[in-house]
């Protein structure tokens, strides 16, 4: 296949636009909120409260399997369990997608899972915990897998010296693009008063939809592999002999590790945002909360919604602007001398995520800002130079494995860590300073991964 296609890049790129929405939409802003809601609402009817009782987000249960569980304690648990699916069904699929040439099948199945699954979200009943959180997890398997696949083509569309900047342009357009969906379930939701349900089967429909301009263009079995029976062992064994090359492919193995560690920070901080900045800076103060009215509480925290969802909105713009601009500044002094900055500069921004006050509004909006740029570089970069550091293989599918494995249990680490954290020392705060541990022993291992040259003297495709 011809490197540098313009056509099938641009239809690469848009698998970014097709899938972000699920990032936004499902794992950080409306679905998020909708669960907490709806859960709370329906627990204090069945314990008889009254629905517009205040309730600490901390002190919300939920029924499932007949235990009482906290409803971020279940939503996380899923969430884990998910992912730990897509760290044991990735390297074998991959295997088996470079071993048979049916990596865009595998690519196309996951899309299809994610997308029917957040439809299935519209029936979400709190009243059947089990049967409800059934959408949840698949929707996420189907993300992540998906995406195994999808950033896999990236070295067979692109020359190396391309890279960097076709990985922005995906993550930016995958910011522009959930954005763009983000603000229609805000209209629909805030200025019509819709039921949230109605997004999350948008949020399907969009997925699948700009995902054909994708499958239209995007190669398959690009390498010509044939079928043979035994496909599953064969698969495996693919894998193996994968395995085996990555092990004496020293570059490789360093950066893994050192991105097994600052992407643990990043991810975390992604996915923990919300709720530190929900309950510690847009929390009603403590003296005034034996004060409050029960109206006056209701419009404290529907003001605190809609701060959290402009810092949201804040990080997708800049994480599209942070994509870019750490994609050109790569280009002049290097991958990983650019991604020793991005991973420096989240030291301080979790210092001072720490030290924001309760009801420091403007600051936390400061924080986003930082957050978005360097969010948007360290994700875009990461994947670049994990492309680049590739061997000149056809397994791009099984080592690309390897990567998401690696994000997936850092991500399972680095979860349980904050929370185990906050467990300990008895405060969330604690929490978002341990942090910095990941980014610190990360930067150190950047130290160690081989210098990779600078390709601001080679010609663009």
């Amino acid at each position: 296949m011809e490197k540098g296609n313009k056509k099938i890049i641009k239809g690469w790129v848009f698998y970014d636009w097709a899938n972000s929405v699920y990032n936004l939409v499902i794992s950080s802003a409306i679905f998020p909120i909708f669960f907490e809601k709806i859960t709370t609402a329906a627990y204090k009817v069945r314990v008889g409260k009254l629905p517009t009782d205040s309730v600490r987000t901390e002190d919300v249960t939920s029924f499932f399997f007949g235990a009482e569980l906290s409803s971020s304690v279940l939503y996380s648990y899923v969430l884990s369990a998910s992912f730990l699916v897509v760290s044991i069904l990735s390297p074998i699929l991959s295997g088996i997608a470079d071993y048979s040439g049916k990596k865009k099948f595998f690519m196309k199945m996951f899309c299809y899972i994610g997308a029917i699954s957040c439809c299935g979200l519209f029936f979400f009943d709190p009243s059947n915990m089990e049967l409800s959180m059934i959408p949840f997890f698949l929707a996420s398997i189907g993300f992540w897998s998906s995406l195994v696949f999808y950033n896999s083509f990236l070295p067979e569309i692109a020359e190396p010296k391309d890279q960097d900047r076709i990985s922005a342009r995906g993550f930016s357009m995958g910011y522009f693009g959930s954005m763009i969906l983000l603000i229609l379930c805000l209209i629909w939701t805030q200025v019509f008063a819709g039921d949230a349900r109605y997004c999350f089967v948008l949020v399907g429909i969009w997925w699948v939809g700009f995902s054909q301009i994708t499958y239209r263009v995007l190669p398959s079995n690009v390498y010509n592999r044939k079928t043979e029976k035994g496909i599953v062992w064969k698969g495996l064994a693919e894998l193996k002999l994968v395995f085996q090359q990555f092990k004496k492919i020293k570059e490789l193995k360093r950066y893994i590790t050192a991105f097994f560690f600052f992407n643990t920070g990043v991810q975390t901080v992604m996915l923990m945002a919300t709720l530190y900045a929900s309950r510690e800076i847009f929390k009603i103060p403590e003296e005034l909360q034996s004060t409050m009215t029960v109206d006056e509480i209701t419009a404290h925290e529907a003001g605190a919604t809609g701060g959290l969802i402009v810092a949201i909105l804040l990080i997708q713009i800049l994480g599209a602007v942070g994509a870019f601009l750490i994609s050109r500044l790569s280009e002049r002094i290097g991958n990983l001398k650019a991604l020793t900055i991005v991973v420096i500069f989240w030291i301080p921004l979790c210092v001072f995520a720490y030290f924001i006050p309760v009801g420091g509004h403007l600051q936390f909006y400061f924080l986003a800002s930082g957050v978005g740029v360097v969010m948007g570089g360290a994700q875009s970069l990461s994947r670049s130079t994990y492309a680049k550091l590739l061997p000149d293989t056809q397994d791009h599918a099984s080592y690309f494995s390897f990567y998401d494995v690696t994000e997936k249990i850092g991500i399972v680490f680095g979860t349980f860590f904050f929370g185990y954290m906050e467990f300990l020392m008895g405060d969330i705060r604690a929490s978002i300073l341990s942090i910095i541990f990941f980014f610190v022993v990360g930067l150190l291992l950047l130290f160690r991964v081989p210098k990779m040259p600078s390709i601001a003297a080679q010609p663009r495709s």
